[in-house]
């Protein structure tokens, strides 16, 4: 219960913060559409921990963004400044010593201020040039004290910062996968399915006339989960996968013996070696049924040109 108790709060204090969303919010919008080289998101504890965390969100959507310590601040970090650099000055209570230190010396830098607090009406409010109310009416843990609904809303609002940018500066997904181009995010952006599929030479492929016999036959030569049907040319009839054969083996009778026309799934779901790997991997896992395998035909025509996999899809290569 008190799991439940503490995300249901953190979620009403979003949704209160979200309400309070207005002008501040464009302006703070504005102010960092202007930014000459790079914005700066400073902060201490838990609200440095936040900091951290847009600074790379910001960064991946191509807002150069740097975290800054407020306390290793005054220690030469404050060399990272370019006059007019935006900073988003994080604080729960308004008032944390290290960064109301800062705020004289951001201003020699002519630095716009942008404060995240959880009191508007606190030195940093009144010091910052546009103020972002993150406030909120008690903490979700039990004892009222832990940084968990004033965070988590820190954290909503700089999230809405990025994606309201993302939207005003027409960021597209092209330009995103520049910014990602490991793991399985720059996978799914950036490779397409002629790049990780099995060509038609390498899977197995059985004519209309063969038996199961057969297509077992050639499943087991080529182990990839499925077995395509195809005519003259190539032309994609109809696909059996592993799945297919151990429901078929499990009947009674000699079905071996029996054409694979009998069993085969006709026209089945397919993709193109242009299409993108994250486009495909939701053809297969988007639906009630995922399946594991997807056919690759030509563009204009049902010729099949290979045969790709989930697990291709999601295993990394290495060169």
């Amino acid at each position: 219960m008190t799991a439940q108790q503490v995300m249901q709060a953190e979620a009403a204090a979003i949704q209160q913060a979200a309400a309070r969303i207005g002008h501040d919010f464009n302006q703070a919008v504005e102010l960092i559409l202007k930014t000459p080289s790079k914005l700066v998101i400073c902060g201490i504890g838990k609200s440095g921990h936040i900091g951290c965390k847009l600074a790379a969100t910001f960064s991946s959507s191509g807002i150069p963004t740097i975290f800054l310590h407020a306390a290793e601040a005054i220690h030469g970090d404050l060399g990272i400044y370019k006059p007019g650099d935006p900073t988003i000055l994080l604080s729960k209570s308004g008032s944390t010593a290290e960064v109301l230190r800062l705020m004289p010396l951001l201003r020699q830098f002519k630095s716009p201020i942008i404060a995240i607090v959880g009191n508007v009406d606190s030195p940093i409010a009144q010091q910052a040039d546009v103020v972002l109310d993150a406030s909120v009416e008690r903490e979700a843990d039990p004892l009222n004290l832990m940084p968990t609904s004033s965070s988590t809303v820190s954290l909503a609002l700089g999230d809405a910062l990025a994606a309201a940018l993302v939207q005003e500066r027409k960021f597209t997904a092209e330009e995103f996968a520049t910014y990602h181009p490991g793991g399985q995010l720059g996978r799914n952006l950036l490779l397409q399915v002629k790049d990780l599929m099995h060509p038609a030479s390498q899977i197995a492929c059985v004519p209309i006339s063969a038996d199961l016999r057969e297509v077992v036959v050639a499943m087991t030569n080529f182990p990839l989960g499925a077995a395509c049907i195809v005519g003259s040319d190539y032309e994609l009839l109809g696909i059996i996968t592993d799945g297919d054969v151990r429901r078929i083996l499990a009947q009674s009778g000699d079905v071996l013996a029996r054409p694979v026309s009998e069993w085969m799934t006709q026209k089945p779901i397919v993709t193109k070696a242009s299409v993108m790997i994250g486009q495909a991997l939701r053809v297969m896992e988007d639906r009630a049924s995922q399946i594991s395998v997807l056919p690759v035909v030509a563009d204009s025509e049902d010729r099949l040109l290979g045969l790709l996999r989930i697990h291709d899809a999601y295993q990394p290569t290495y060169s």
